[in-house]
């Protein structure tokens, strides 16, 4: 990529998948009966980044993913189990 293609560079935001990470997240703390601020204590993250992922204001990255399920004691794949939307193949 030409250093004149930054401009048109875009984060990546999905917002369906977003959603369905945070209501799992939330799913699996309830299940633990842990609290937003449990879970950040364990995970080594603040309160505000577990609020934010949980309402959906920030896209976490794969290793606070990995932070969390460490804390939470189930596997990434286990914080993924939910089904996004497929793109229509007609």
């Amino acid at each position: 990529m030409e250093k004149n293609d930054t401009k048109s560079r875009k984060l990546i935001f999905d917002q369906e998948g977003l959603e369905l990470l945070a209501k799992r997240l939330k799913e699996i703390r309830a299940e633990k009966r842990l609290s937003q601020e449990e879970l950040a204590y364990r995970s080594e993250l603040t309160l505000s980044q577990i609020a934010r992922i949980e309402t959906v204001r920030i896209n976490p990255t794969v290793s606070t993913i990995f932070k969390i399920a460490r804390a939470l004691d189930v596997t990434p794949s286990e914080i993924f189990n939910f089904e996004l939307t497929l793109p229509s193949t007609e």
